[in-house]
């Protein structure tokens, strides 16, 4: 545990939630107490209820009881010991609104979908990005086109020094969180571009988050954004500058089993 704790610490793909891990405990896992302690008002369910975090719930409860459950208490079920929760719970604290219309949305999709047997695009859509989603800030048109576009090594390569100047890459997704602290090449998120302005890339981290997080939130509030589980495109997470040092070499973006070529441009 202390190897991967360190690694969380020191690797920036968990620069969105280290202000967090900075404040728990670096001898031991975070426990309950550690995480509420953490917690703020701006938390709160969809439904409106303070969050908190507590023991989980008991084996074999359906996942549509998870959501309800978070939208009316504010109790988020978080195992001991265990990595995936934890990033769930920093998610929380770092991106709350987004976080809780999230909740809201999960809530709103299994009332209307009761009796179905599967859970319908919407809550896909939901969960695909819950759990491995990333929010891209960029200030350059241009290289926000390219990553719709999926074309790597021209974004991270050839326009490398942009990409830093002009993109921030914040994970959301927990499950990303987990995987990064073994990171293989075929860790691939799906990302929310929001369109931004140089001063916020300036800014303090906080500032950025308070940012984004709204902007991430008021996507996801509407309905459109939840119709369709390409409408965010897949971005290959050890592609981002700084984040493997492999990637310093302009070889590493040829790989197309990593590097991906957009769908189109296969068929």
């Amino acid at each position: 545990m202390a190897e991967g704790w360190k690694y969380a610490l020191n690797s920036p793909i968990f620069a969105a939630i280290r202000p967090w891990i900075e404040r728990l405990p670096p001898q031991r896992f975070p426990g309950l107490d550690d995480l509420n302690a953490l917690a703020t008002t701006a938390m709160r369910s969809g439904g409106g209820a303070h969050l908190r975090f507590v023991p989980p719930a008991p084996a074999g409860q359906r996942a549509e009881h998870y959501e309800i459950g978070i939208f009316e208490t504010g109790e988020a079920p978080t195992r001991p010991d265990n990595w995936h929760d934890l990033f769930n719970a920093l998610v929380w604290l770092a991106f709350p609104k987004t976080k809780s219309v999230i909740n809201r949305h999960h809530r709103e999709q299994i009332l209307a979908r009761h009796g179905e047997k599967t859970r319908g695009t919407a809550r896909d859509v939901l969960t695909l990005f819950d759990e491995g989603g990333i929010i891209v800030a960029c200030a350059d048109p241009g290289l926000s086109a390219l990553l719709r576009e999926s074309r790597w090594k021209a974004l991270f390569w050839e326009t490398r020094d942009a990409a830093r100047r002009s993109m921030r890459f914040h994970v959301f997704g927990h499950a990303i969180y987990e995987k990064a602290l073994q990171p293989y090449k075929g860790v691939t998120a799906k990302a929310l571009i929001v369109e931004t302005d140089q001063a916020l890339l300036s800014a303090p981290l906080a500032q950025q988050l308070a940012v984004l997080d709204a902007r991430s939130a008021e996507h996801f509030s509407s309905v459109g954004a939840l119709a369709s589980t390409r409408s965010l495109p897949p971005l290959p997470i050890l592609g981002v500058p700084g984040w493997e040092p492999a990637n310093e070499r302009g070889d590493y973006y040829d790989d197309v089993s990593q590097f991906r070529p957009a769908r189109a441009a296969v068929e």
